[in-house]
């Protein structure tokens, strides 16, 4: 379900704007509330299913989602809007915190990458569907119901959760409520300075609030060292598979994954597509990446993550490559090649990535390394979209970039290509951050390679 509503709110996005009658600042919180709230929280609710029970925050994560969503779809105005993604992300929150941990809780070491395998065969499918369900929805239906359709999800998943998803181990833990404040602090208000100045430009308010950002960055990272239970234990980073595995995540989520957004915009505010037409020419790399994660998994079981998962951060950047060479009237297969490939390296690199991760967590504690995962990975993602909107805006005239960015109207000559030029230069920022990405995690070195079952 986050998942689904991940991917159902960017093709919803230029929608969703112009119903509510909102401008492109206001309605990027949207997506960048849902973040931000994810974010902050993930790690501290994953200690919370250390202690009172990882399956019992997962079941609520689903019923808060569920509740949210319903918000959602009521919503009469923008600000309504932005609170009840709000809502929903704080049960999103729950479920990604707790999912690793009751996984890795399950499954022993030999079969753990298999069992993350159809984890992320469960998110792409829902990645996928929330694209092509989007497209469908917003075209022919109406933006309220891409939430809606979250209701008997959610229910069903609810009740199943409960009969199922039962707690297996608890833990001793403690919550770091101080560090989640810097924490907060600092996201909100270098994410508003990004947006912000993607609508101004460069103003002595989101200047003030960039530098003030950059200073709780300081004072968060100065507590966590001091913190005798730190959001953000610096402590197992000693363990090197550790450290280069999480590093790593939180790279190409910073890298990669605000590339649907941008190509969203290309296929619906320069190339002038309906929402549908853009999520079929999306849907091929969910549709590999759903088929192969099971697969890549075993193998990571096998052989180890070092040169899957940095073979992963290679396809990527192939990928994010064969965007850039999207023009004006590039032939849209382009669209699909690129999507198919980006399918294949998301299927290499995250399940067997995060079973790195949780193959080298100490016992006891995969709760909080589960949610330590998840809040690097989400601060990537959060920083990705900031990046992204900050670098394309940055080359065009910014009303021209709210009406590519909302999708209302379809632009051609020079302005078009000025705004390509935005696009290209933050697919290039992608590439390299990504780059970085596969350097550490090659850099993990070897691991211990479990046997068979």
């Amino acid at each position: 379900m986050g998942s689904l509503d991940s991917t159902i709110v960017i093709l919803a996005f230029p929608t969703i704007s112009a119903s509510l009658h909102a401008d492109l600042v206001t309605t990027l919180w949207v997506i960048l509330i849902y973040l931000l709230v994810v974010a902050v929280c993930t790690t501290q609710l994953g200690r919370l299913g250390d202690i009172y029970g990882r399956s019992r925050m997962f079941n609520t994560g689903f019923f808060v989602f569920t509740l949210g969503s319903l918000f959602c779809g009521l919503s009469p105005a923008i600000s309504w809007l932005i609170l009840s993604r709000g809502i929903q992300a704080f049960g999103g929150a729950l479920m990604q915190a707790n999912s690793g941990a009751i996984i890795a809780d399950t499954f022993p070491p030999n079969v753990r990458g298999t069992a993350f395998g159809y984890i992320s065969l469960g998110w792409t499918s829902g990645a996928m569907l929330g694209i092509v369900l989007g497209g469908i929805i917003t075209t022919y239906v109406g933006w309220e119901y891409i939430f809606f359709i979250n209701l008997p999800i959610g229910i069903l998943a609810t009740l199943l959760g409960l009969r199922y998803v039962k707690d297996t181990v608890r833990a001793d833990a403690h919550l770091d409520m101080t560090g989640m404040l810097l924490l907060g602090t600092a996201l909100t208000l270098v994410s508003y300075a990004g947006v912000d100045f993607a609508g101004q430009g460069v103003t002595g308010l989101n200047s003030l609030f960039f530098v003030l950002g950059l200073v709780a960055i300081v004072l968060f990272l100065i507590y966590e060292f001091r913190c005798a239970h730190p959001i953000i234990d610096f402590a197992v980073f000693k363990n090197r598979i550790l450290k280069y595995s999480i590093m790593a995540a939180f790279f190409l989520s910073l890298g990669y994954l605000s590339v649907v957004f941008l190509i969203t915009m290309y296929l619906q505010g320069i190339r002038g597509l309906s929402p549908l037409d853009a999520a079929l020419l999306l849907t091929p790399g969910y549709v590999v990446g759903s088929l192969l994660s099971p697969m890549m998994g075993r193998f990571s079981d096998r052989y180890g993550a070092r040169v899957l998962a940095t073979s992963g951060a290679a396809m990527l950047c192939l990928a994010t490559l064969g965007y850039l060479t999207l023009q004006l009237d590039t032939p849209l297969w382009v669209v699909l090649a690129a999507s198919g490939i980006s399918g294949i390296g998301s299927a290499m690199f995250f399940p067997s990535n995060n079973s790195a991760v949780m193959a080298n967590a100490p016992q006891g504690s995969f709760g909080g390394i589960s949610g330590v995962l998840r809040t690097v990975q989400n601060i990537g993602v959060l920083g990705s979209f900031v990046i992204a909107i900050t670098v394309a805006s940055a080359s065009i005239p910014r009303s021209v970039a709210f009406e590519v960015f909302i999708g209302t109207t379809n632009l051609v000559g020079g302005v078009s290509e000025a705004f390509l030029h935005g696009i290209d230069a933050s697919l290039w920022a992608s590439i390299g951050i990504m780059g970085i990405a596969a350097v550490l995690s090659w850099m993990r070195g070897h691991e211990v390679r479990h046997s068979e079952p």
